[in-house]
């Protein structure tokens, strides 16, 4: 996978959002969630409400088809949607046409824009990434350390990243799904928003999560590992091709 660099997405640090925070001082995220709301002109929304962020490039790798198919049903849930990104021009008029008919519910910002970018990972309560494919993923690792937990879908660097969450047991960074279809994205999301309801849970599922270190430190050991492997002299090797490769 690619590692993230803290540096810049770390809410300690980040400085594009209004209130910087960490796991022992949560405060702050509170403050950042009113400011993303005010961002996307949504002052009067009910603040005790989940915020559901995506940040993207719009295309159906991403998953926007499966958003396209229960987006209605969306439109019905608990919880506000911010959405930053652009790309194909029918993801693009889809949401356009959902902020227009929900205005309170779908907040869209058709464009790339780091510093909002910033502001979404920082102020909503949950990430939704339900890509077709991803070969690794950064957002869902940026959503870790700001205590924003991930939706994704089971593949690629989502399923390597993301533990499921088990309220019995405490475990998991976030909430993930399988089967590539518009149902069991709504499914998993509905697992997510009833989750949210019990705080105590909640609070230690961000925790969970903005322990996690996926830093270019932690990346590069793994890829040392591999290049290891690659070199390492094979064990049907004659010795003296062994003491060869060891010159070497």
């Amino acid at each position: 996978m690619n590692g993230v660099d803290y540096n810049e997405w770390n809410p300690e640090k980040d400085k594009l959002i209004v209130r910087q925070y960490s796991a022992d001082l949560l405060e702050g995220k509170r403050e950042c969630k009113y400011d993303l709301l005010r961002q996307f002109g949504l002052e009067n929304v009910d603040v005790n409400l989940p915020v559901i962020g995506m940040v993207s490039r719009f295309a159906a790798q991403k998953g926007f088809d499966l958003i396209a198919e229960v987006a209605d049903d969306l439109a019905q849930l608990p919880a506000v949607f911010t959405i930053l990104g652009s790309g194909e021009k029918e993801y693009q008029d889809l949401f356009i046409k959902l902020n227009r008919l929900y205005p309170e519910k779908f907040a869209v910002k058709v464009a790339y824009d780091n510093a909002v970018a910033h502001k979404i990972e920082a102020g909503s309560d949950m990430f939704l990434m339900p890509s077709r494919y991803e070969p690794s993923g950064l957002n869902q690792m940026y959503s870790l350390k700001y205590g924003t937990v991930p939706i994704v879908r089971a593949t690629g660097g989502l399923d390597d990243s993301i533990e499921n969450w088990n309220a019995q047991t405490g475990k998991g960074t976030g909430f993930k799904f399988g089967g590539y279809s518009g149902a069991t994205l709504l499914s998993t999301i509905h697992e997510a928003l009833k989750a949210f309801k019990d705080k105590e849970n909640w609070k230690k599922l961000m925790l969970n999560g903005m322990k996690k270190d996926f830093s270019w430190t932690t990346a590069a050991r793994e890829y040392v590992k591999v290049y290891e492997r690659l070199v390492s002299p094979k064990p049907n090797w004659p010795t003296e091709k062994v003491l060869e490769f060891n010159r070497a």
